[in-house]
């Protein structure tokens, strides 16, 4: 069985001050025992100060980028060994916001997964179409030419410290969603493209989560497709309320 992921990227939101006070009710609000695993990922300022807080929980930290480089002369970038030392277990590499406002591309985005995972982070790898591209019926050459340059030359062992999660960009921040149907649709497709490249193994045990306005109402339809794993949550991600409403569906949800 798959241990379902359930991610909260709060992007460019939250002071140190308000971080903390949001992770304070998360701490009362979220079910115990965890019904799946909890990554936070909080603007790099508040990364130690929420290190703290979580200290002695199940709930895990993620920064939201790292550099390609492990180390430098490279102002206003933050490395892999530099998210350890601040607490983190996971990183986010790829999102969609990175690759088309900041111009990352698959060769760059390949670069920083293999050093992430060479530092000892686990690596939540971000792909996904845009509307333009659906539309054009291009999601599946898309989303295979993401995971081909993204992944090459990966191991099955690397690959067990690395989570996919499919966000069409036209789905995120916009409040449009893909279906279900839709969704679990690419998500079986990653699964194959996985079983086939990695062995059949590596390919159903890697975790696929679904990111693009996910949202307490539209959760358990989505998490409830065969091969969606979990969730890469934004916006509700930022009120406790919703994002445990979130993290509790996962207790009927999510598949097997």
């Amino acid at each position: 069985m798959r241990q379902p992921i359930i991610a909260g990227n709060w992007k460019m939101h939250k002071s140190i001050a308000e971080a903390l006070a949001l992770v304070a009710e998360l701490m009362e609000k979220l079910p115990n025992p965890l019904p799946a695993e909890i990554v936070l990922a909080p603007p790099f300022t508040a990364l130690s100060a929420v290190r703290d807080i979580l200290a002695g929980t199940e709930v895990a930290l993620a920064g939201q980028n790292a550099c390609q480089h492990a180390g430098g002369a490279f102002t206003g970038e933050i490395s892999a060994s530099m998210l350890k030392d601040a607490g983190c277990t996971f990183v986010i590499l790829g999102h969609s916001e990175r690759r088309q406002l900041f111009g990352e591309d698959d060769a760059l985005i390949h670069q920083k997964i293999k050093t992430a995972l060479e530092h000892g982070l686990k690596v939540i790898f971000c792909l996904g179409e845009t509307l333009a591209m659906r539309e054009q019926n291009r999601t599946a050459e898309v989303v295979r030419r993401q995971l081909e340059a993204g992944l090459q030359n990966l191991t099955a062992a690397q690959m067990e410290n690395l989570v996919v999660a499919y966000e069409p960009v036209w789905a995120i921040g916009t409040g449009k969603t893909a279906t279900p149907e839709q969704a679990g649709e690419t998500h079986a497709f990653i699964r194959g493209w996985l079983e086939r490249a990695f062995g059949e193994a590596t390919g159903a045990a890697t975790r696929i989560l679904y990111g693009g306005s996910v949202n307490p109402k539209n959760c358990a339809a989505l998490l409830a497709q065969k091969n969606i794993d979990g969730a890469l949550v934004g916006g509700a991600s930022l009120i406790a309320d919703s994002f445990c409403a979130i993290i509790d569906s996962t207790h009927s949800s999510c598949s097997e």
